[in-house]
Formats: structure tokens, sequence, C-alpha cells
């Protein structure tokens, strides 16, 4: 709709979709933008195994996004920047844009 040839977009388990679009064509960024929860160990593990070269995660909850960045550096990527967002005024949440490359 909007003109873009180089975007994809797919609604379904991420876990389930990146394996799909790897066999179709690699990509160099992913982003996830995962529930308070975090990510699911099982798209950590996708994630490492298919190893785009760059990763945008959004979060909500700086717990979880604290723990999953640990197991993604300990995978092979390196925290770039990570941006606070204060979508929310007059509440304590606030969002997180991380940007991590992978260690080449």
């Amino acid at each position: 709709m909007n003109g873009f040839t180089n975007t994809r977009f797919e609604a379904g388990a991420a876990e389930d979709v990146i394996p799909r679009w790897y066999k179709e064509k690699r990509f160099d960024v992913l982003v996830v933008d995962p529930p308070r929860k975090g990510c699911d160990e099982h798209l950590l593990r996708t994630i490492l195994e298919y190893r785009p070269k760059r990763l945008v995660y959004v979060s909500c909850n700086p717990a979880t996004l604290a723990r999953d960045l640990r197991i993604l550096e300990d995978g092979g990527y390196k925290t770039k920047e990570v941006q606070p967002v204060d979508m929310f005024p007059q509440s304590s949440h606030v969002e997180a844009v991380t940007w991590m490359e992978l260690n080449q």
C-alpha cells in the first residue's frame, strides 16, 4: 500500500515465521516487540540460530529486556544503543528501543 518493496510483515509466532522466511531469503535486520514477559526462550534460540546482522528489540519491561539482552549478548550480539521512549506520560511505563549488531 505504501510502495515498499523490500519490507515484509507477517502475523504469527516469530519462532515459526523466521525459519520460513530464511528458507525463502535471508534478511539482515529483524525487529522484535515482545509482550511484557519478554521473548520466548524458543524465539531467542531461533534468533541465535539464524543470526541476522542487526536486531532491533522494542521492550516495555526493563527487567525482561535485560534478561534477553544478556542471552543475546552471550550468543554473539553486541548492544549498540538503548533509547528509552516515554510513550505514557504520567505513568511509570517506559518503552525501550534497543539496537544490537552481530559481532563479526
